[in-house]
């Protein structure tokens, strides 16, 4: 039968039947020689890794058992495989933006084994069924882990809070409104108190509507310039303060979403310090681009949170270097082209950002002594399995074989027309970076891999030889 092609990938697709799909994806497979990053037993160290069946057999120097499958990892970072704690994978309701399969494909090209999908569909991830559906559909189209994050309320209305506790047993990882705040504090105050009752994360999208308005750009002088209405810091900050204090209040494990200003920075510090179950995000377009990067009407550069100052560009980096700020999402949100066409008052708010996560990570902080390698597995693997309290994000013997390896050398230039997702939108195209995903190994299976002139994506439903 056809093979399932990956847009953007064009003709090169077609290739992976002779070079990802075989015999390594059923048999022992032994990395060789590749710089091992595993922030869960502190190491960074060149090692090989063995791996059999789905699962880690050993991690060690010079490993000498016979293997069918041998990957020369010299001078590549290994590290756990990639989580994405902040995805849109918009099916069902917007398969015109992407779908399960797209992007899970633009996962695995990114790097990524793990990813949680957000529940702003349509109908919304609120119901049993719906989870459901997610990991069903997830499991029929890919390898890759996708794990569905569920509404806080129905169909994201803000009123009547869902199920937690059912929602979670049926594989829930978090509960969120991802796409909007929930408004009213005695609703989020209580989801907070059931959620702590079942233990399960709230990831909160802090925006205040009110303040929102019409703004479209961060507020400021830039803003005046283009002609644009202006998103305050005050908007998210509002939220952010008053989410910790209700978690605080609650006693429940609050995870802070694509956080943008130096004040959400300094607020996750003072509930550290409190010992307060809190826990942050911070995205690459982020710690990457401020607001000056704007300069014509041009929807690939609206987002939401928008683009800062540099000054809260600085903090988002120091936060990520000392620890406060969590971890590193992408909160990946294709859209047709059509609608990123539009002006930038029209258009929706989003960028797509998985298959550009890796590049950006290593360009503008671990080349530039922000993050230490092993500190980038840490932001991008361990510690977001550590607040879904998931397994996986870890290379130790005997975990599930969720690999990652990176060419931390490899300078290329971005071209969206590649991207294996759906969404083409983008800010970096163009941008000249370093750092190349050249394998995705999920439960000891390629999903994906890159040599030069071969660049190859396996979906489930390809027949295996």
């Amino acid at each position: 039968r056809d093979q399932p092609r990956s847009r953007g990938l064009g003709d090169v697709y077609k290739r992976q039947i002779d070079c990802c799909v075989g015999k390594e994806r059923i048999m022992k497979t032994l990395i060789k020689g590749g710089r091992v990053l595993d922030p869960a037993s502190k190491t960074d160290a060149v090692k090989d890794v063995l791996f059999e069946d789905g699962v880690i057999l050993k991690v060690a120097e010079n490993i000498t058992d016979d293997a069918e499958n041998v990957i020369d990892a010299d001078g590549m970072f290994v590290m756990p495989g990639l989580i994405d704690l902040h995805v849109h994978f918009r099916e069902p309701g917007f398969e015109h933006k992407e779908t399960i399969r797209t992007g899970a494909r633009a996962a695995a090209r990114g790097g990524f084994t793990t990813v949680c999908a957000m529940p702003n569909t349509k109908p919304a991830i609120d119901s049993v069924e719906m989870v459901r559906y997610i990991i069903d559909k997830a499991k029929e189209v890919t390898d890759i882990n996708v794990l569905p994050i569920a509404a806080i309320t129905a169909g994201q209305d803000g009123e009547y809070i869902t199920d937690f506790e059912k929602l979670k047993e049926n594989g829930a990882v978090a509960v969120s409104e991802d796409g909007k705040s929930v408004m009213n504090a005695r609703v989020a105050r209580q989801a907070m108190r059931l959620a702590a009752e079942v233990d399960i994360p709230v990831f909160a999208h802090c925006e205040d509507k009110n303040l929102v308005a019409r703004g479209v750009m961060n507020a400021g002088e830039k803003a005046k310039e283009m002609g644009f209405y202006g998103i305050m810091n005050a908007v998210e900050d509002v939220i952010v303060a008053r989410d910790i204090l209700l978690a605080k209040n609650t006693g429940a494990r609050l995870h802070l979403c694509h956080c943008s200003t130096k004040d959400s920075v300094r607020m996750v510090e003072l509930a550290k310090k409190e010992g307060l179950q809190v826990t942050a995000e911070v995205t690459p377009h982020h710690f990457t681009l401020t607001e000056d990067a704007i300069t014509s009407d041009d929807a690939n550069f609206k987002m939401n949170p928008p683009l800062r100052k540099q000054e809260d560009v600085d903090e988002l980096k120091e936060g990520l270097s000392s620890g406060i700020m969590d971890c590193i999402s992408t909160d990946h949100a294709p859209h047709h082209k059509t609608e990123k066409e539009r002006s930038f008052v029209d258009a929706p708010f989003g960028i797509t950002g998985l298959e550009t996560s890796v590049a950006l990570t290593i360009t503008e902080l671990v080349d530039k002594g922000v993050l230490t390698p092993l500190q980038m597995a840490e932001r991008m693997s361990y510690t977001p399995a550590q607040i879904i309290k998931s397994d996986r994000g870890t290379l130790l013997e005997g975990r599930p074989a969720d690999i990652t390896i990176i060419d931390p050398a490899d300078e290329y230039v971005i071209d969206s027309s590649m991207f294996a997702s759906m969404g083409k939108n983008t800010p970096f195209n163009g941008k000249t970076v370093k750092g190349r995903v050249r394998y995705t190994i999920a439960g000891g299976k390629t999903v994906y891999s890159y040599r030069p002139g071969c660049e190859c994506i396996v979906d489930k439903d390809v027949p295996k030889l």
